[in-house]
Protein backbone atom coordinates (compact mmCIF):
# COMPACT_ATOMS: atom_id res chain seq x y z
CA UNK A 1 0.00 0.00 0.00
CA UNK A 2 3.47 -1.01 -0.25
CA UNK A 3 3.24 3.91 1.56
CA UNK A 4 4.10 4.62 1.66
CA UNK A 5 7.42 4.36 1.22
CA UNK A 6 5.47 6.34 -1.14
CA UNK A 7 7.37 9.53 -0.71
CA UNK A 8 10.65 10.34 -2.25
CA UNK A 9 12.48 13.17 -0.52
CA UNK A 10 12.19 15.41 -3.57
CA UNK A 11 8.81 14.44 -4.99
CA UNK A 12 6.21 12.50 -3.06
CA UNK A 13 5.66 9.13 -4.67
CA UNK A 14 4.70 6.35 -2.31
CA UNK A 15 5.80 2.58 -1.51
CA UNK A 16 3.39 -0.10 -0.73
CA UNK A 17 -0.30 0.03 -1.78
CA UNK A 18 -3.25 -1.19 -3.79
CA UNK A 19 -6.56 -0.12 -5.20
CA UNK A 20 -9.86 -1.46 -4.00
CA UNK A 21 -12.63 0.31 -5.76
CA UNK A 22 -11.63 -1.09 -9.17
CA UNK A 23 -8.90 -3.74 -9.04
CA UNK A 24 -7.45 -2.82 -12.41
CA UNK A 25 -7.86 0.94 -12.64
CA UNK A 26 -6.58 3.30 -9.90
CA UNK A 27 -8.35 6.63 -9.91
CA UNK A 28 -7.55 10.08 -8.64
CA UNK A 29 -9.29 11.22 -5.50
CA UNK A 30 -9.72 14.58 -7.20
CA UNK A 31 -12.05 12.92 -9.70
CA UNK A 32 -14.49 11.77 -7.05
CA UNK A 33 -17.74 13.75 -6.87
CA UNK A 34 -18.01 16.16 -3.96
CA UNK A 35 -21.46 14.77 -3.21
CA UNK A 36 -19.82 11.63 -1.83
CA UNK A 37 -18.06 13.53 0.95
CA UNK A 38 -19.04 12.86 4.55
CA UNK A 39 -17.72 13.16 8.06
CA UNK A 40 -15.65 10.06 8.72
CA UNK A 41 -16.21 7.50 11.41
CA UNK A 42 -13.32 7.24 13.89
CA UNK A 43 -12.73 3.64 12.77
CA UNK A 44 -11.88 4.88 9.26
CA UNK A 45 -9.45 7.59 10.38
CA UNK A 46 -7.88 5.56 13.19
CA UNK A 47 -5.45 3.49 11.06
CA UNK A 48 -4.10 6.60 9.31
CA UNK A 49 -3.69 8.44 12.59
CA UNK A 50 -1.82 5.44 14.00
CA UNK A 51 0.45 5.33 10.94
CA UNK A 52 1.17 9.06 11.17
CA UNK A 53 2.10 8.75 14.84
CA UNK A 54 4.46 5.89 14.04
CA UNK A 55 6.09 7.86 11.22
CA UNK A 56 6.65 10.87 13.48
CA UNK A 57 8.27 8.56 16.02
CA UNK A 58 10.49 7.11 13.28
CA UNK A 59 11.50 10.59 12.14
CA UNK A 60 12.30 11.71 15.67
CA UNK A 61 14.32 8.55 16.21
CA UNK A 62 16.18 9.37 13.01
CA UNK A 63 19.59 8.10 12.11
CA UNK A 64 20.69 7.94 15.73
CA UNK A 65 18.82 4.61 15.80
CA UNK A 66 19.84 1.77 13.51
CA UNK A 67 17.85 1.16 10.36
CA UNK A 68 16.94 -2.34 11.52
CA UNK A 69 15.66 -1.05 14.87
CA UNK A 70 13.45 1.47 13.13
CA UNK A 71 12.18 -1.26 10.79
CA UNK A 72 11.30 -3.45 13.76
CA UNK A 73 9.38 -0.59 15.36
CA UNK A 74 7.44 0.29 12.21
CA UNK A 75 6.71 -3.22 10.87
CA UNK A 76 3.73 -4.03 13.15
CA UNK A 77 2.03 -0.75 12.27
CA UNK A 78 2.52 -1.18 8.52
CA UNK A 79 1.23 -4.77 8.70
CA UNK A 80 -1.85 -3.58 10.58
CA UNK A 81 -2.66 -0.48 8.55
CA UNK A 82 -2.00 -1.81 5.02
CA UNK A 83 -3.70 -4.76 3.35
CA UNK A 84 -0.36 -5.86 1.92
CA UNK A 85 -1.52 -9.21 0.45
CA UNK A 86 -4.22 -7.40 -1.51
CA UNK A 87 -1.86 -4.60 -2.57
CA UNK A 88 0.72 -7.06 -3.85
CA UNK A 89 -1.87 -9.15 -5.68
CA UNK A 90 -3.25 -6.10 -7.50
CA UNK A 91 0.23 -4.69 -8.19
CA UNK A 92 1.26 -7.96 -9.84
CA UNK A 93 -1.98 -8.13 -11.80
CA UNK A 94 -3.18 -11.15 -13.83
CA UNK A 95 0.24 -12.78 -13.53
CA UNK A 96 -0.50 -13.42 -9.84
CA UNK A 97 -2.77 -16.38 -10.64
CA UNK A 98 0.03 -17.99 -12.64
CA UNK A 99 2.48 -17.98 -9.72
CA UNK A 100 2.86 -21.04 -7.52
CA UNK A 101 1.78 -20.79 -3.86
CA UNK A 102 5.45 -20.87 -2.83
CA UNK A 103 6.25 -17.99 -5.18
CA UNK A 104 3.30 -15.98 -3.86
CA UNK A 105 4.39 -16.54 -0.26
CA UNK A 106 8.00 -15.60 -1.01
CA UNK A 107 6.97 -12.44 -2.85
CA UNK A 108 4.69 -11.35 -0.03
CA UNK A 109 7.53 -11.70 2.47
CA UNK A 110 9.96 -9.55 0.51
CA UNK A 111 7.21 -7.08 -0.37
CA UNK A 112 6.46 -6.55 3.33
CA UNK A 113 10.10 -5.83 4.06
CA UNK A 114 10.40 -3.58 1.02
CA UNK A 115 7.37 -1.54 2.05
CA UNK A 116 8.57 -1.00 5.60
CA UNK A 117 12.14 -0.26 4.51
CA UNK A 118 10.91 2.36 2.08
CA UNK A 119 9.00 4.17 4.81
CA UNK A 120 11.97 4.02 7.17
CA UNK A 121 14.27 5.36 4.47
CA UNK A 122 12.03 8.27 3.53
CA UNK A 123 10.93 9.27 7.03
CA UNK A 124 14.33 9.45 8.71
CA UNK A 125 14.60 12.99 10.10
CA UNK A 126 12.36 15.36 12.03
CA UNK A 127 12.18 19.12 11.60
CA UNK A 128 8.83 20.00 13.05
CA UNK A 129 6.72 18.35 10.35
CA UNK A 130 3.18 17.43 11.24
CA UNK A 131 0.48 15.29 9.70
CA UNK A 132 -3.02 16.71 9.30
CA UNK A 133 -5.83 14.20 8.72
CA UNK A 134 -9.03 15.56 7.22
CA UNK A 135 -12.17 14.63 9.20
CA UNK A 136 -14.05 14.42 5.90
CA UNK A 137 -13.74 11.35 3.68
CA UNK A 138 -14.94 10.50 0.20
CA UNK A 139 -16.95 7.37 -0.32
CA UNK A 140 -16.18 5.02 -3.18
CA UNK A 141 -19.09 2.79 -2.31
CA UNK A 142 -18.98 -0.87 -1.27
CA UNK A 143 -17.33 -0.02 2.06
CA UNK A 144 -14.48 1.98 0.56
CA UNK A 145 -13.37 5.46 1.58
CA UNK A 146 -10.64 7.95 0.71
CA UNK A 147 -8.92 9.58 3.68
CA UNK A 148 -7.06 12.79 2.87
CA UNK A 149 -3.96 13.86 4.77
CA UNK A 150 -1.30 16.53 4.41
CA UNK A 151 2.32 16.56 5.52
CA UNK A 152 2.92 20.11 6.70
CA UNK A 153 6.53 21.28 7.10
CA UNK A 154 7.56 24.19 9.32
CA UNK A 155 8.19 26.15 6.15
CA UNK A 156 7.64 25.57 2.48
CA UNK A 157 5.02 23.60 0.62
CA UNK A 158 3.17 20.69 2.13
CA UNK A 159 2.33 17.46 0.37
CA UNK A 160 -1.03 15.75 0.11
CA UNK A 161 -1.48 12.01 0.55
CA UNK A 162 -4.84 10.35 -0.05
CA UNK A 163 -5.29 6.86 1.36
CA UNK A 164 -7.80 4.53 -0.28
CA UNK A 165 -9.35 2.49 2.54
CA UNK A 166 -11.31 -0.74 2.34
CA UNK A 167 -13.34 -2.49 5.01
CA UNK A 168 -11.75 -5.92 5.57
CA UNK A 169 -12.15 -8.65 8.16
CA UNK A 170 -9.33 -6.92 10.06
CA UNK A 171 -11.08 -3.54 9.95
CA UNK A 172 -10.36 -0.56 7.71
CA UNK A 173 -7.06 -0.97 5.85
CA UNK A 174 -5.16 0.96 3.18
CA UNK A 175 -5.28 -0.47 -0.34
CA UNK A 176 -3.67 2.40 -2.27
CA UNK A 177 -1.92 5.71 -1.69
CA UNK A 178 -2.35 8.70 -3.99
CA UNK A 179 0.55 11.17 -3.85
CA UNK A 180 -0.60 14.77 -4.17
CA UNK A 181 -4.09 13.39 -4.62
CA UNK A 182 -3.54 11.73 -7.97
CA UNK A 183 -0.41 9.55 -8.34
CA UNK A 184 -1.39 5.98 -7.49
CA UNK A 185 1.35 3.92 -5.90
CA UNK A 186 -0.33 0.74 -7.06
CA UNK A 187 -0.36 1.93 -10.67
CA UNK A 188 3.34 2.80 -10.46
CA UNK A 189 4.17 -0.55 -8.89
CA UNK A 190 2.09 -2.44 -11.40
CA UNK A 191 4.06 -0.92 -14.27
CA UNK A 192 7.40 -1.70 -12.59
CA UNK A 193 6.40 -5.21 -11.54
CA UNK A 194 5.02 -6.07 -14.98
CA UNK A 195 8.34 -5.22 -16.62
CA UNK A 196 10.28 -7.37 -14.17
CA UNK A 197 7.88 -10.30 -14.44
CA UNK A 198 8.00 -10.22 -18.23
CA UNK A 199 11.79 -10.38 -18.18
CA UNK A 200 12.43 -12.92 -15.46
CA UNK A 201 9.23 -14.04 -13.79
CA UNK A 202 8.72 -14.18 -10.03
CA UNK A 203 12.46 -14.71 -9.27
CA UNK A 204 13.32 -11.40 -11.00
CA UNK A 205 10.68 -9.48 -9.05
CA UNK A 206 11.69 -11.09 -5.76
CA UNK A 207 15.37 -10.32 -6.36
CA UNK A 208 14.59 -6.71 -7.25
CA UNK A 209 12.56 -6.16 -4.08
CA UNK A 210 15.29 -7.75 -1.98
CA UNK A 211 17.94 -5.48 -3.51
CA UNK A 212 15.82 -2.39 -2.89
CA UNK A 213 15.30 -3.46 0.72
CA UNK A 214 18.95 -4.20 1.41
CA UNK A 215 20.30 -1.00 -0.13
CA UNK A 216 18.84 1.44 2.41
CA UNK A 217 19.14 -0.94 5.36
CA UNK A 218 22.85 -1.40 4.76
CA UNK A 219 23.42 2.25 5.57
Amino acid sequence: MPVIPYLSRTAPCLVASALAFCPMAPVSARDLPLATQSTAEPSVLGPIQELDQALVAAMKSGKSTSFQSRMQALTPVVNKVFDLPYILRVSVGPAWSRLTPDQQTALLGVFRNYTVASYVENFDSYDGQKFVVSPVTRSLGAQQQVVSTEIVPQSGTGHKLDYVMRKTDAGWQVTDVLADGSISRVAVQRSDFSALLSRGGAPALEASLQRKTQTPSSG
